[in-house]
């Protein structure tokens, strides 16, 4: 039993705060923030398929976020195999 009503509150604001801005800055970094090479420009201009309704599809850039986190989760998936084996942890 708590004894403050309003502190269960502040913990749902504490959890969901923190998640709610991780996700506005991590779509602001898929929609602007491309790995960019010297056809960048081009294949975002360039219409690839026009759909129904003039829906149209581009070769976009891929976002320089996602390489990141693909990149972090190679990273960190070896060195969790390697510290696991050199530790000895059972897992």
């Amino acid at each position: 039993m708590r004894h403050f009503d309003l502190l269960n509150f502040q913990h749902v604001v504490l959890y969901l705060l923190p998640t709610l801005i991780f996700m506005v800055i991590f779509g602001l970094a898929l929609g602007y923030s491309h790995f960019r090479t010297a056809r960048s420009a081009t294949k975002m201009q360039t219409v690839k398929y026009e759909f129904p309704a003039h829906i149209t599809d581009r070769d976009a850039p891929f976002p320089l976020c996602l390489i990141l986190v693909i990149a972090g989760t190679i990273i960190w998936g070896f060195f969790y195999i390697l510290m696991t084996g050199l530790l000895g942890v059972k897992i």
